[in-house]
């Protein structure tokens, strides 16, 4: 068992934030901090480091319950602006999934494909107040006779919605490239080809799971900054594997954990749960995430100080290797060299680009540290951490 210098818990940390005196500072500030004054010290003065990212994530969707018609319906088939939505659950709950294209687009036989609406399209509609044309489809029953329903609603005319994501906030991504002779379009953007340009995603030493590697402090009942509101952590994410190569840093140098969020879709934002439409590939959803990290000890001072230059991604080619399922990594890269707009592979220079806004993740860290100043959001100390690997 590792022994500490300095030991703090969540309840202390949670006390001081309502007397207003945690110290609070983001995870590029924290960089400064450690290198000024060694991670010791910094975990005396720090009590809380903020992390964001902004950034697609498919695996994303709401619960909705619309609430019981008359005559009742029980809704086996749901649309929202014409995108269908899954309605094998209840009679009047639905989820929609944030990739669903609206029905009637010609997809790719169009090629490439605008995919101009969809389910994150939707999300983004509702939690902007827009109408949306709710239509619902039944085979009648006994107790729920109805076989039709249709209806202009709001966000407030649900009886229940909730963000529901299963797998959001990657720890750590692939770098994309295009290795073929033609141009391709994927869901890490439009590729060019013979290696003419490279897209990556996360938003680097900002980025919540960057600055937990081994997730001490992150698990079930974490509380989250989560599009606009305040989430939970509700499991590990589909996908989360923590048994990949990492660096001596305990960075994973490949995609590894994940979370799977929760929150009130009624108190979110359209700045930070945006539709989007990928060229070629459907549909998606932005969503904004932050998490505090608490500075429980000098080792997590230390995590929490991570610098895009000790963050590697692997680079891999999208145009033949990947959609073959025979991935195989053609170098790795760091994310310093990444953000500076240019890469060297095989010799030659590429020009980079990201699918994630580390501006608006670098806003995510200053609004999660200004509402935990305030004593408006205090620290959710997980039931169950994420599994962490052998």
């Amino acid at each position: 068992m590792k022994r500490h210098k300095v030991h703090k818990t969540y309840q202390e940390i949670n006390e001081r934030i309502k007397q207003g005196k945690a110290v609070v500072i983001t995870a590029e500030e924290m960089i400064d901090v450690v290198e000024r004054h060694g991670d010791v010290e910094a975990a005396r003065r720090i009590d809380v480091v903020t992390t964001g990212t902004f950034s697609p994530m498919c695996s994303s969707g709401a619960f909705l319950n619309f609430g019981h018609t008359s005559p009742k319906i029980r809704a086996s088939k749901v649309w929202l602006n014409d995108v269908p939505a899954y309605g094998g659950i209840a009679a009047v709950d639905c989820y929609l999934g944030a990739t669903e294209v609206v029905e009637g687009d010609p997809l790719n036989s169009v090629y490439p494909g605008e995919f101009n609406y969809g389910g994150g399209h939707v999300i983004q509609d509702l939690v902007s107040g827009n109408l949306i044309r709710l239509r619902a489809e039944g085979y009648g029953t006994d107790c729920y006779p109805s076989r039709k329903f249709e209806k202009n609603i709001t966000l407030n005319d649900l009886r229940d919605a909730f963000l529901f994501n299963p797998r959001n906030a990657y720890q750590n991504y692939n770098c994309a490239v295009n290795m073929s002779d033609k141009t391709i379009y994927t869901y890490m953007g439009m590729l060019r080809p013979r290696m003419a340009n490279a897209n990556y995603a996360t938003s680097g030493q900002l980025s919540p799971l960057f600055n937990d590697p081994y997730y001490r402090t992150i698990g079930i009942g974490t509380r989250i900054f989560l599009g606009g509101a305040q989430g939970y952590v509700a499991w590990p994410g589909t996908q989360h594997n923590p048994n990949v190569l990492r660096g001596k840093n305990g960075v994973p140098k490949e995609g590894a954990g994940t979370i799977a969020t929760i929150g009130n879709l009624k108190e979110m934002s359209p700045e930070w749960l945006a539709g989007a439409s990928f060229l070629g590939y459907g549909v998606s959803l932005y969503v904004g995430i932050g998490i505090p990290i608490p500075i429980l000890d000098e080792e997590m001072a230390r995590y929490t100080a991570v610098k895009d230059e000790d963050l590697y991604a692997q680079i891999y080619d999208y145009g033949m290797d990947y959609p073959k399922g025979m991935a195989k990594s053609l170098g790795e890269v760091s994310y310093k060299d990444l953000r500076s707009g240019s890469i060297e592979l095989n010799g030659r220079k590429i020009s980079t680009a990201p699918l994630s806004s580390y501006y608006k993740a670098r806003e995510i860290c200053e609004h999660l540290k200004e509402e935990i100043e305030r004593g408006d959001f205090l620290l959710g100390e997980p039931q169950q951490l994420l599994p962490a690997g052998d």
